[in-house]
């Protein structure tokens, strides 16, 4: 924890509300951020006061406030994450040829914010603005992989969160503990077929200074026998790895 242990959990309190999809009960931010409960409630009361949380007592839930939308609209406006990393991706879809995307966690889907189209490349999927289930992208793996469990945990509490696309990927949270494992063994994420047939993807997390991974990074290809190519994904994985190391650097994250 840093030295203001305060400030630490609010903002640990505000990426959960963040994250989640609706307001949630006092218990279940405590337990998420790793607070005792009294610390929590003093917490969002103070939060509450500044405007960055609402409380709804007929439902006994806490949610994001408004000051937590303006500064999120700031974050928009001025979109650092874009800018840090358009000349990273531009780079990798020329060492690659193939296309390159970049992708924020928005609940349980993930957010594409910036993209990277190889020339000659067919449309995909993953275009500015398109959201997509976390759990079934490889950007949204990668993300995943490098969360505490908790949230991970509250994200998918269970099978009802788990969106189904082609009929493929994981269905339960064991399942998603068993990509999510494989993923951090590796050091990036894969997913092939799951989000759109005939064509796959590999990803790796962007890390800021405190370990949190604020994006994925993945390179998307054609897959399977009749693409009349030859595509080596673990040489893409090492160059997609690396540039979200570069990236990660950039934003004061771990080498």
């Amino acid at each position: 924890m840093g030295q203001v242990p305060a400030a630490t959990r609010a903002l640990r309190v505000l990426r959960f509300l963040a994250g989640q999809p609706e307001p949630v009960p006092l218990d279940r931010i405590a337990r998420a951020c790793g607070l005792p409960r009294s610390t929590a409630y003093h917490l969002v009361t103070a939060m509450i006061e500044e405007g960055f949380v609402v409380h709804l007592p007929e439902e006994h839930r806490y949610g994001l406030g408004v000051a937590a939308f303006e500064v999120g609209s700031g974050f928009s406006r001025q979109e650092p994450l874009q800018l840090i990393s358009r000349r990273t991706l531009a780079d990798l879809v020329d060492l690659t040829g193939q296309s390159a995307h970049l992708a924020v966690l928005h609940g349980r889907d993930v957010l594409y914010v910036v993209e990277e189209r190889a020339p000659g490349r067919p449309p995909l999927v993953t275009d500015v603005g398109v959201r997509l289930p976390a759990h079934l992208t490889a950007s949204g793996r990668a993300i995943l992989s490098a969360l505490p469990a908790a949230q991970v945990r509250a994200l998918y509490p269970d099978p009802a969160a788990f969106v189904d696309r082609h009929g493929t990927g994981p269905r339960t949270l064991s399942a998603l503990r068993s990509v999510l494992s494989e993923t951090r063994r590796r050091g990036h994420a894969t997913e092939e077929g799951e989000v759109t047939p005939g064509f796959a993807s590999v990803a790796a997390p962007v890390l800021d200074h405190n370990r949190h991974p604020v994006a994925g990074l993945a390179v998307t290809f054609a897959s399977g026998p009749d693409t009349g190519e030859s595509v080596h994904p673990d040489a893409l994985a090492a160059e997609v790895r690396r540039s979200a190391g570069a990236l990660t650097q950039r934003l004061g994250g771990p080498a």
